[in-house]
């Protein structure tokens, strides 16, 4: 029974990081103001193009950093549109979904190798191997945590650092001002511009790390549609951390625990309709997602930025 626990507790976290990127970014570009709902299209780029790059140079490394430009340039331009044009955010998030989702299935269709009729499906690459920690890994239960690959790893320091950066710092004070109310940070010496651009960018870059562990750790290689939704089930997480990226873990951690359990299921040879256990992780991050937000509405702490979506333009003295 320890060894299923184990088991299943691996498969959350592996299943739930590419999740806990994407919702941290997701939180910091949230908590400037900006709703970036393009996250869909920009995992898919990030997952393909990080893909193609580690397939062509063989490093993983520089994989994820085509995954980080990816993401940023995307973010770039949903920041260009909703903070310098001040147009519609929902509109330009929707738009970036669309566009990525689509360059990123013709992507994977022609940076294949020729003898492969030119699609990346298929193929294999360099990924990220886990690494099993000697004595940790042994642990009971907990030896899960310790026999993950280097980018899981590397959220057990960026989630105790994102919250203290945004609770903790001057700069994270600054940002939660911006993301309250524009018109008093501004009056404060605050350049609101320049921190919307800076954390929609900021967030567009772990988008795009989300989409690379996918495509060089979780699953590697290149499928169509490899985020499976992951995207769209990012924005509900963020309510249901209420912009608080060490609650982000929480959101995450219970996806990628349906996933795992549904996979378990359907290795069992289990009656129950393939079909009805893929949908188990979206029907629960559903069910919680109404649960706390009608709670939190009750409670009225549902934590959301008071200008979030609303564009701003500083009045001229």
């Amino acid at each position: 029974m320890i060894a299923l626990i184990t088991s299943v507790l691996a498969i959350t976290l592996r299943a739930g990081t590419s999740l806990i990127y994407a919702t941290v970014g997701e939180i910091y570009t949230e908590r400037s103001g900006i709703l970036n709902l393009g996250l869909e299209g920009m995992m898919l780029l990030g997952a393909v193009t990080s893909f193609a790059t580690a397939y062509y140079t063989g490093s993983t490394w520089r994989g994820l950093l085509a995954a980080l430009a990816v993401g940023g340039l995307l973010a770039a331009l949903h920041a260009f549109i909703s903070v310098t044009m001040r147009a519609n955010q929902v509109v330009s998030g929707l738009s970036i979904t669309l566009f990525g989702s689509g360059l990123a299935s013709f992507l994977g269709q022609r940076l294949g190798p020729e003898s492969n009729n030119y699609y990346l499906v298929g193929m294999s690459g360099p990924r990220f191997s886990p690494l099993v920690i000697p004595g940790l890994s042994q642990l009971p239960i907990l030896g899960a945590l310790f026999e993950q690959d280097i980018l899981t790893y590397f959220l057990y320091i960026l989630l105790p650092l994102s919250w203290f950066y945004l609770y903790k710092t001057r700069n994270g004070l600054d940002l939660r001002a911006v993301g309250e109310n524009p018109q008093t940070a501004d009056a404060m010496g605050i350049n609101v511009v320049k921190t919307r651009y800076l954390y929609t960018i900021l967030g567009g870059m772990l988008v795009g790390l989300g989409g690379a562990h996918l495509s060089l750790a979780y699953t590697p290689g290149w499928t169509e549609n490899i985020t499976g939704g992951r995207g769209w089930i990012v924005i509900a997480l963020v309510i249901f951390a209420m912009w608080n990226p060490s609650r982000a873990a929480l959101g995450a951690i219970l996806f990628g625990g349906i996933n795992a359990v549904q996979f378990r299921l359907q290795a069992a040879g289990t009656t129950v309709p393939a079909e009805f256990l893929n949908m188990l992780p979206y029907l629960m991050t559903i069910f919680v997602l109404i649960v706390m937000t009608w709670w939190e509405a009750l409670s009225k702490r549902i934590g959301a930025p008071a200008a979030l979506g609303k564009s701003y333009m500083r009045e001229e003295k």
